[in-house]
């Protein structure tokens, strides 16, 4: 078959996995061509909206050190810093327990090995490309005692976030002569008509469709489905039509479209989602280019969240923030309206991070007392004055009861405290496990949050090598593999937080060299 383009390696998608994915090709000496849907001014996929943070194993500090920037570009880390971090090392055991907790033993273990196992590389393969990686002092650190506390395994993320993520992937992709079309959907999928393998897709662009061709292959990574409502009511479930969008418009199925045409077989927790606490003045249907993640709304492990009832509905400290935050946003969604209240007291108030909590980025509702923040509340949709106000009522005697038995214990947000609800003589029925504060000191504080979606866990199966498996035979499509939110199998109702880039990286990487190779091996044929 004559197509209008032939390349050694194409890349169907532009974020952090698609671009990982041709870099990786272009490096190992591949002629690579990546399409992209969204315009240049649009691109990134949801890369661009996340805080670019990147979960891997690591022996400690020391040995993140030598490749760490700080925050106004310098490389490298005063000593007086240095000596007020608190960090401990996160191991291959540890990630794996992290993965097999959040997804309740679910997870594929083939695929949870090859995260675990390439995590370290794949960061240091960015930061010898020029990624600039800062320690995350305001999202995974708490200054205690004179000490910066990390906690959750997670430690760094990229120095001007998602943004600056997109931005480097796109400048070291074209310095290692990638070709890249943007406004340029992938409609279809070609396959060799004997062979069955692929050897083609078709790109609309420039107002017509235009086929590409391969020698080595074509490497999906177009992202999930959560951009489309049709599709989230489908798969996710009643009222998912009615989430914010987080990130990209763009990322609507396409590639799970594409590839069950061949006959991919399609894999994993297809009614499960990554979904957080989320701005309820936020867009609707996609994120914003400028504030990107900032619409995230991760303080209530510092507080308590109420639904338009007046009441609590979700254990709010029943583990660290990174390993909740991602499935809260479903549990808000199923509230009257998916709209509920974060509130806190003067005390929690002043952990908030600002980049989330601040005037100009989100609508903070204050008040002197407890009976005037139930009068704006009211405003903003409560429905039950007083059952609100019994609800903190009864939250702060369980605190107080709990402190009264436990003097023991200390608030140490680096940690789950043990700080609870759950006396002896006073508990809820609906506990708070740990960092249980009560909300008595005013002035006083709410925001009004909804359910932001971030991307779809359901996708399509793959072997470890990244290739894309056939539910008709079970074996490989040959020239076909995948990587990135389009990947069904690892994450399953929860994910550990930064853990998505990371796996896109490594599979995208993966990927790349496959293909890389199979267009050498077929090219000296």
């Amino acid at each position: 078959m004559d197509f209008d383009e032939s390349y050694d390696v194409v890349v169907v998608g532009g974020g952090n996995a698609g671009f990982s994915a041709a870099t990786t090709s272009a490096q190992s000496g591949a002629d690579v061509c990546l399409v992209e849907k969204a315009p240049l001014e649009d691109m990134g996929g949801n890369t661009y909206y996340t805080a670019a943070a990147f979960r891997c194993c690591f022996d400690g500090l020391p040995d993140l050190l030598p490749n760490l920037f700080r925050l106004d570009g310098t490389k490298g880390l005063p000593q007086e810093l240095v000596d007020r971090v608190e960090m401990a090392p996160y191991t291959k055991a540890d990630f794996h327990a992290d993965i097999n907790r959040v997804t309740k033993g679910r997870a594929d273990p083939l695929l949870a090995g090859v995260l675990v196992d390439n995590s370290r590389e794949a960061v240091q393969w960015l930061m010898d490309n020029g990624a600039r990686f800062v320690l995350s002092f305001n999202r995974q650190a708490f200054l205690v005692d004179g000490k910066y506390k990390f906690w959750g395994g997670m430690v760094m993320n990229m120095a001007g976030g998602g943004k600056e993520l997109f931005e480097f992937h796109h400048n070291t992709a074209l310095k290692n002569g990638v070709t890249i079309h943007c406004s340029s959907p992938a409609v279809d999928l070609i396959a060799d008509p004997v062979t069955s393998e692929v050897i083609g897709v078709r790109v609309f662009r420039d107002g017509k469709l235009r086929t590409i061709g391969s020698r080595g292959g074509f490497i999906l990574a177009s992202g999930g489905f959560q951009a489309s409502p049709a599709l989230r009511a489908q798969y996710l479930g009643p009222g998912w039509d009615l989430a914010h969008v987080r990130g990209s418009k763009y990322n609507t199925g396409d590639g799970h479209t594409m590839a069950k045409k061949l006959g991919a077989k399609l894999e994993g927790n297809y009614s499960g989602c990554h979904s957080v606490a989320w701005d309820a003045n936020s867009p609707h249907a996609s994120g914003n280019r400028e504030l990107t993640n900032q619409y995230t709304k991760s303080g209530y492990p510092l507080g308590v969240m109420v639904n338009l009832d007046g009441k609590r509905f979700v254990d709010e400290g029943f583990d660290l923030r990174n390993f909740t935050y991602a499935v809260f946003g479903k549990e808000i969604l199923k509230q009257p309206q998916g709209v509920v209240f974060q509130i806190w007291d003067v005390e929690g108030s002043s952990f908030l991070r600002k980049e989330e909590y601040a005037d100009d980025v989100t609508t903070n509702l204050r008040a002197e007392t407890l009976d005037q923040l139930a009068d704006v509340l009211v405003t903003k949709g409560l429905k039950d004055r007083e059952q609100f106000l019994r609800t903190i009522a009864e939250f702060n005697e369980a605190c107080i009861n709990f402190q009264r038995e436990h003097p023991e214990r200390k608030f140490d947000p680096s940690v789950k405290d043990g700080m609870s609800t759950q006396g002896t003589e006073r508990s809820l029925a609906l506990g708070k496990t740990n960092w249980a504060m009560p909300i008595e000191k005013g002035p006083f504080r709410a925001v009004e949050v909804t359910c932001g979606i971030t991307f779809t866990f359901g996708g399509l199966a793959v072997t470890p090598a990244a290739e894309v498996v056939s539910e008709i035979t079970g074996d490989r499509i040959g020239g076909l593999w995948c990587a990135g939110e389009l990947l069904g199998g690892l994450f399953w109702d929860n994910y550990p937080g930064g853990s998505g880039l990371t796996m896109g990286t490594v599979m995208g990487r993966i990927a790349g060299k496959e293909a890389a190779e199979r267009a050498k091996s077929r090219t000296t044929e």
